[in-house]
């Protein structure tokens, strides 16, 4: 049976076929580059105005001139290298959190199989099902006074750590792809004599580095992006995000420093995406299929 394809391969047989395909396909790859590189390129275009260019209607294409001392203003006004370590720290934080946590209730669930296994895992998806925003108030009232312990964890780490643990879909990809692992191997361990939590350890963890790799980032990205819930949880200055931060400051300094602070936000996670794109791609599928 021949693969069936949006165009007949009789058309793009013909000199006439093919010469349309490759215009309608530049054309469709040419719009969609603008369309998500064209902010991009506003935000890195914006810093090297000047105010009053920046700030013009309607904005100019191409700055007049390269201000590159922006960049430098931006990050000494608005003390980035604090609000990237803070930033920083806090994803770190989760991410470790995350990875001992979320690996732990993802192999539960695939391989242990505890009582009622399946509904804890059906209670947990069913949370992906609700808006963020309804489980501010919550949370926030639980972050204020703990229940048990007593402790209000405002302007402490343990405010972002804690909630990003509940990751429902970092578990249930964890899962999946525990799923797919040759229950082989799992039963050779067995065999020579091997825990589940030794098993998990030298068999199950170093065959799933792509879906830990996928989890790693989102979990740094997930606190990297977040603003509103650092901004209700660490209201001191000194314990912000870069997010949090520069919303803080950008009241006092001028348009083109202000983008200038975005665009060095920005860096790091596009470097990120850059990096590791084919590792989110490969960790994203496998697990899908078995065998």
């Amino acid at each position: 049976m021949s693969t069936r394809t949006l165009i007949p391969p009789a058309q793009l047989a013909r000199p006439r076929g093919r010469f349309l395909y490759r215009v309608v396909l530049t054309l469709v790859v040419v719009l969609f580059t603008l369309v998500f590189l064209g902010p991009l390129y506003w935000m890195v275009s914006g810093g090297l105005k000047t105010t009053q260019e920046a700030v013009q209607s309607p904005p100019t294409l191409l700055p007049d001139g390269v201000h590159l001392e922006n960049y430098s203003q931006a990050w000494e006004v608005m003390d980035l290298s604090r609000l990237l370590f803070n930033t920083l720290y806090y994803a770190l934080g989760a991410l470790a959190f995350q990875l001992v946590l979320d690996v732990a209730a993802a192999y539960s669930l695939s391989r242990l199989r505890p009582v009622l296994g399946r509904a804890v895992l059906g209670m947990m998806l069913a949370t992906l099902m609700i808006p963020a925003t309804v489980l501010v108030v919550p949370q926030y009232l639980t972050v204020l006074d703990v229940p048990i312990v007593e402790r209000n964890l405002l302007d402490s780490p343990w405010a972002i750590w804690l909630p990003s643990v509940t990751n429902a879909f970092n578990i249930f990809l964890l899962k999946r792809f525990f799923d797919s692992v040759p229950g082989e191997l799992l039963d050779a361990a067995s065999i020579d004599g091997a825990g589940p939590l030794r098993t998990l350890w030298s068999v199950v963890l170093p065959v799933s580095r792509p879906i830990l790799g996928v989890v790693s980032i989102f979990a740094v990205v997930g606190v990297w992006k977040d603003f509103l819930w650092p901004m209700l949880t660490l209201p001191d200055p000194a314990k912000q995000t870069l997010n949090v931060g520069i919303y803080s400051l950008s009241s006092g300094v001028p348009e083109n420093v202000l983008i200038a602070a975005l665009t060095i936000a920005s860096v790091p996670m596009l470097i990120i995406f850059l990096v590791f794109q084919r590792n989110i791609m490969s960790g994203l599928t496998a697990g899908g299929l078995k065998g």
